[in-house]
């Protein structure tokens, strides 16, 4: 009898971030072997060439499974989707995660199923006031998700840069336009970040002129390069 041959990724639906140590944990809690879960895949869910080999290489990191193979796995390990995904980052990761059809999303939020698939191809979301709010509800977005996912991310960095580099105060409405937080809040945090970058650029030198931990460069270009991250932080850690 031949191999049956597992059937190629499509180019343009790459499989999500795969958590192999969580699959693994998984499926050692529920007292399965590579076997079982290979058996199951085949049986339940119509993937004849499921093998312990193919169940091996993605708990050890050596392959990934696709969406498909993917949400088959997480019904064999009585688990979510979700709990066997790393950090999701884009819109479909999203989805995936939540266990959701495109069909679902699309149908919650408003859009033609061809229209929503493309824009979780492209990354570049197009819906409406309203159509956002209930894409973060419908997929429980967090606010830094939801600022990622709709493709805003690099906005913000570029944003943020300007304000902690020249003067944040002129940046607090721009920045507002993009996330959707309280005036008195932005200012809260851009001003701790503006003096944070400025203390960075300041305070390198010892005694003797000689460097402490770093030009005052690198310093600077360190802290702009996860400016994004500084700023949630900034929320998150009640300086707002």
């Amino acid at each position: 009898m031949c191999a049956v041959r597992r059937p190629p990724a499509l180019p343009n639906q790459p499989g999500p971030p795969f958590n192999a140590a969580a699959a693994r944990r998984l499926r050692a809690a529920l007292g399965m072997d590579p076997g079982h879960v290979a058996h199951h895949l085949r049986a339940s869910y119509g993937m004849p060439y499921a093998t312990p080999d193919l169940v091996l290489a993605w708990e050890r990191g050596a392959a990934l499974p696709s969406s498909p193979e993917l949400t088959a796995l997480s019904g064999v390990l009585w688990c979510s989707p979700g709990e066997l995904i790393g950090r999701p980052r884009t819109l479909r990761e999203h989805r995936i995660a939540r266990g959701l059809a495109p069909e679902d999303v699309a149908l919650a939020v408003g859009f033609e199923l061809l229209a929503y698939l493309a824009m979780e191809e492209d990354g570049r979301w197009q819906g409406t006031e309203r159509q956002s709010a209930v894409l973060a509800g419908t997929l429980r977005l967090s606010l830094p998700d939801f600022v990622t996912v709709t493709g805003k991310e690099e906005k913000l960095a570029d944003l943020l840069r300007s304000a902690v580099t020249t003067r944040w105060q002129a940046y607090v409405r721009p920045v507002g336009k993009l996330v959707p937080l309280d005036r008195r809040v932005l200012e809260n945090v851009l001003r701790p970040l503006y003096e944070d970058y400025q203390g960075r650029m300041t305070a390198t030198l010892t005694w003797g002129d000689i460097p402490a931990g770093g030009s005052a460069d690198d310093k600077g270009k360190d802290f702009l390069a996860g400016i994004v991250g500084h700023f949630w932080d900034t929320v998150a850690g009640g300086r707002a």
